[in-house]
């Protein structure tokens, strides 16, 4: 047996280890991000606690490409990864709207924001019960993370923009705006998922182009710019829906044409 294979065997089982662990780490992070912004909601930081939010949804987006690129996709990681977007994206957005504005409605307000918690759950539960069943391309309902961007961001914009409280409107606002992500979340609109892009696929260079002009325009301004860009794409599966619901029209109406011309 060759010496020196056995010293290569362990420090290759590590090395798959540590491979296997870095998705985690990310899915981690995330968690840590959402449990943060809590913390930080109790403690009237709310500006703080949104941004927190957003870093979350980065880490989120970066344990499934990390996953894939590394070849360590595993059930484990996937139940991790929704149990963490529970934190993240379902009651810490409803737990920090709530302490940003919605608990001086009264009832109202915690109805609102449970509203969003139950919306989270069964989106998330749907997701993994449609895992390889559904179209990739689509999501199917709001992604929570682009819901609880839709609420931290409004958070994020108010508090920087010292939107005042005064006249009664900000916090009905919120209200609405909650009860929507919640809704849209289990709706069966059709939300482009973004799978198809690969981070190791070779791009044109008017798409680098393209990413140094949106980060540059995020920067100008993160929570305006971010804000609506989520209201943007908050409504974009309804119009996708729409565009489908006409086309299936259309397409029954010639079919019916067809028909009636084979058969006066």
């Amino acid at each position: 047996m060759n010496p020196q294979s056995d010293h290569s065997m362990p420090d290759e089982r590590q090395r798959r280890r540590s491979i296997y662990l870095l998705p985690n780490a990310f899915t981690t992070a995330n968690l840590f991000s959402g449990f943060y912004a809590v913390v930080q909601s109790m403690n009237q930081h709310f500006e703080v606690a949104a941004i927190a939010i957003f870093l979350a949804m980065v880490f989120d987006s970066m344990d499934g490409r990390v996953a894939r690129l590394t070849h360590t996709q595993s059930a484990f990681g996937e139940q991790y990864d929704s149990l963490a977007d529970m934190i993240s994206f379902g009651m810490a957005p409803a737990l920090v709207m709530y302490e940003w504005s919605l608990q001086g409605l009264g009832r109202w307000g915690w109805l609102a924001a449970f509203i969003y918690v139950v919306g989270a759950a069964l989106r998330l539960a749907r997701f993994n019960a449609n895992i390889g069943k559904v179209d990739k391309q689509y999501f199917q309902g709001l992604p929570s993370p682009a819901a609880a961007a839709l609420v931290a961001g409004f958070v994020w914009l108010s508090v920087d923009n010292k939107l005042s409280f005064s006249d009664g409107l900000i916090p009905w606002v919120a209200f609405g705006l909650t009860i929507y992500a919640g809704v849209a979340m289990v709706s069966n609109a059709p939300f482009f998922s973004g799978k198809s892009f690969a981070l190791g696929r070779s791009v044109p260079f008017w798409v680098m182009l393209l990413l140094v002009a949106v980060f540059v325009f995020v920067s100008s301004d993160p929570p305006v710019v971010l804000f609506a860009l989520f209201v943007l794409y908050s409504l974009s599966g309804w119009l996708i829906w729409l565009w489908r619901v006409r086309r299936a029209r259309r397409l029954g109406q010639r079919m019916r044409g067809l028909d009636t011309d084979r058969n006066p």
